[in-house]
């Protein structure tokens, strides 16, 4: 992977992370981290470019739907619970 890819995907991954620390409700918001850090680990060892590519159009899509859902999820917030006191 290039310097740039690595950087890239290095900027993506804190984004989506970013983002998804943001989830008002505990349950979104560690199924959330649990499925962008899986995803990133699964996708480790990917070295052609064209699937590299299609995987960080993947990505971008991703981030803005959790930013979507983080807008949601702030306008309709519900009680916190035990583990989130």
């Amino acid at each position: 992977m290039a310097s740039s890819s690595r950087s890239q995907v290095i900027s993506l991954y804190r984004m989506l992370m970013r983002e998804c620390k943001k989830f008002p409700s505990y349950n979104y918001r560690t199924y959330a981290v649990r499925r962008v850090r899986d995803g990133f680990r699964e996708n480790r060892d990917v070295n052609n470019p064209k699937m590299l590519d299609n995987l960080l159009s993947q990505a971008r899509v991703d981030l803005m739907v959790i930013k979507r859902q983080v807008s949601i999820g702030h306008l309709y917030s519900t009680q916190k619970t035990i583990v989130e006191k």
